[in-house]
Formats: structure tokens, C-alpha cells, sequence
């Protein structure tokens, strides 16, 4: 089923190495912004009457810094707008620095029933270098709040300094703190973030250290109970993100708010990146998308590939064939040899060997290059 992405593009701070859509200068905007996010979940909401959703997720920014009666009116607007399972998914991202037990209150009134802690490392030398408002003192007092809820944490690899010890000292933190999910991902360096300037002077981890680092996380996640259902995602049983889920199995979403992506019905569109013609279009009653296009077969194709791949399930033959009316075999022949030592096939299902799911990009590239279109 698909889901349902809201984007909060507000923060109180800019962390070091970030890159997404977010001000840390503009709170002041946030109910005007909200309202135009209202308006146009009911757009969409009656473009979509006919679907039923199964995931909400608030993403950011940082959404638990706005006023929480925020999110309770974004959910509030989602029921009346669209149709949601019984049991829906709704996560909140939130940041550790910006919690307290009144905000929780609301969230659960509001329906929240999944929470993604940023976590990142528990090292407080290492959080100040990322630009980080909290510490990890700030992480155990958020979890103590949300004792007895599913919240999932990140753990960032690839930082100044980083050692397994670290990493071991992060993953034993949010494990003790009853987190039910572990997000376990390499830092991205962007060009033009202040990180950027760490990696030019050879500061930050390599590749090959970086790998080590997953590795021995991997292992220890493995020992504390988190199986690895995606190469960056690790839960205990039954806890896996149904929102992120749907997305490594190429459903359909749709995204609403400042440079939200959504996908549906076969094609891909992404809203405006900038603030003010964002709530312009909204207010004039106009959708904010600024790029759309169809996905083209070859494209779809590698798509279901790549994104199975990424996961422990791996990618089905017959689901394949199913969907396009083609073997995998047939449309992939030199992909499946280039790449024959880096996959195990387990009846109808091909996966990425474990020992290889960190250079996963060398192991796909093989397929970006040879999907074509029907014969």
C-alpha cells in the first residue's frame, strides 16, 4: 500500500554535514507554512480519493521542533483527506534536544506511533563536531520519554575520529534505551556543507575504514538481535519500517511539502525547493511540483532490481517476470555474469553475498548499464 511523506523544513540548528531542505532561521514561518501544507495534503487528498494509505512519515528538518498542536492538525487533516489502514504506520523524526513530555502527549493524541530518534553517535566530541544540539545524555532522557513505544535510532559511521569502540558504545547505548530499530548508514559528504572542509584535509575516515566500521557494527547488531532487512537497517523482529519498506519494494507515495518526492501512478515528481514559491503556489491554489516525469521501462526495471538487491529478500525471478512480462535472465544476461561472485541464488530470490553488501553500488553498476526497452 502506498504511503504518505510530509516534509518539515525547520531546524534549530544546521548540522555540519547537511545537505537537505531545512532553515534553522525561519521558525517563524512555521504556522504559515503549515497551513499551506494543510491545504495541500486536501488537493491531494482529492486526487487520491480512490487509494488507501498504510505509512505516514514526518521528515525534516527537524519536525519535532515545531509546535506539536502542528502535527496534530497535519494528522488531523490526513484523516479527513485520505484514507488510512487501521493500524497505519505514522512516524516522527525527531532530535533529542527538542523533546519533553508535553510534545509526547500530543504526538500520541495526534496518533504517532513510531518515532526515528537522531542519535548519530553517543560520542559528545564527535555530536559537537557534527554541529549536533544534544547530547547523549539528551538521547537517554528522549528515550525514557518514549519508554515502552516503537522508536527506531541512526547511527552515523565515517566520523572524525570514529572508532569501533565508538560505534560499539553507540549501538549498546540505544540498545539498552529499548530501541526497537537501528538506522546504521555512512556520513555523506556534500560539496558546500561545512563538513566538506574536513574531507578535503583528509580528516574523516576512508573507504576502506568506513567499511570496517559497518562490519563490526553489522556483527554487533546481529549479537544484540537487529537482523539487517536493508543494507543501512537493522530491527528486532517485527519492527521493521513499513514506510521504508515500501519504498526498497518500488511503492507508490506520495510527498507533500516543501521538495517532497512523491511517486505515483507511474510517475515521479518532486515540489519546489524554494520557501516562499512553495506557500505561493499553495495559496494559489496550485500544485508546487516544479519536475515530473513517466519512468521509463528500462528505468522501472532497474529500479526493481536495485532496490530489491538493497534488501534482504533480494530480488524474485517470478515477481520480476510478473511485473514486466520478461525473464530476469533475458533483460540482465551480461549483468548476472559480471556480477555472479557477488550474488547467492536462493530458490526463486537473488541476493548481495553479506560480505559484499557495502560496495552494493560496484555490484549494481553492472545493471544500470544494460536495461532496454521491450523487444
Amino acid at each position: 500500500m502506498p504511503g504518505i511523506y510530509l516534509h518539515i523544513p525547520f531546524c534549530r540548528h544546521k548540522c555540519s554535514y547537511c545537505d537537505f531542505v531545512s532553515f534553522p532561521d525561519k521558525i517563524g514561518y512555521a504556522e504559515a507554512y503549515m497551513a499551506c501544507l494543510y491545504k495541500e495534503l486536501k488537493m491531494r487528498g482529492e486526487e487520491l480519493k480512490d487509494y488507501t494509505f498504510d505509512t505516514v512519515y514526518f521528515g525534516g528538518g527537524t519536525p519535532s521542533y515545531i509546535p506539536p498542536k502542528l502535527i496534530l492538525g497535519a494528522m488531523n487533516q490526513i484523516r479527513k483527506c485520505f484514507r488510512l489502514t487501521k493500524d497505519a504506520e505514522v512516524t516522527l523524526e525527531l532530535n533529542p534536544g527538542t523533546i519533553g513530555e508535553k510534545k509526547v502527549e500530543i504526538y500520541r493524541e495526534a496518533g504517532i506511533n513510531r518515532y526515528s530518534i537522531g542519535l548519530q553517535t553517543a560520542i559528545d566530541e564527535q555530536l559537537e563536531d557534527l554541529g549536533r544540539i544534544h547530547n547523549a545524555r539528551d538521547y537517554v532522557y528522549a528515550a525514557g520519554l518514549l519508554r515502552g513505544e516503537n522508536f527506531s535510532t541512526d547511527v552515523m559511521l565515517g566520523l572524525k575520529n570514529q572508532t569501533k569502540e565508538d560505534v560499539g558504545k553507540t549501538i549498546e547505548l540505544a540498545a539498552a534505551c529499548g530501541s526497537k530499530h537501528i538506522s546504521m548508514y555512512a556520513l555523506t559528504v556534500e560539496d558546500g556543507t561545512p563538513i566538506y572542509t574536513d574531507y578535503l584535509n583528509g580528516e574523516l575516515p576512508d573507504a576502506d575504514e568506513v567499511a570496517d566500521l559497518y562490519d563490526f557494527g553489522r556483527a554487533l547488531l546481529a549479537e544484540k538481535g537487529f537482523e539487517r532487512y536493508e543494507v543501512s537497517n537493522f530491527a528486532k523482529p517485527g519492527y521493521e519500517s513499513r514506510h521504508n519498506l515500501n519504498y526498497w519494494k518500488r511503492g507508490e507515495y506520495i510527498g507533500v511539502g516543501l521538495s517532497a518526492s512523491s511517486f505515483m501512478r507511474g510517475k515521479r515528481f518532486t515540489n519546489t525547493f524554494d520557501l516562499d514559491e512553495y506557500m505561493k503556489c499553495i495559496i494559489s491554489g496550485f500544485y508546487p511540483a516544479v519536475t515530473g516525469e513517466e519512468v521509463s521501462e528500462p528505468d522501472a526495471k532497474f529500479e526493481f532490481v536495485m532496490l530489491a538487491l538493497r534488501t534482504k529478500y533480494g530480488v524474485s525471478f517470478s515477481e520480476y517476470e510478473k511485473e514486466f512480462g520478461r525473464s530476469l535472465a533475458d533483460d540482465f544476461p551480461t549483468a548476472l555474469a559480471k556480477s555472479d561472485r557477488w550474488l547467492e541464488r536462493d530458490g526463486d530470490r537473488l541476493r548481495i553475498r553479506d560480505e559484499y553488501l557495502y560496495v552494493q553500488n560496484s555490484v549494481l553498476m553492472p545493471f544500470l548499464e544494460e536495461p532496454r526497452p521491450r523487444d
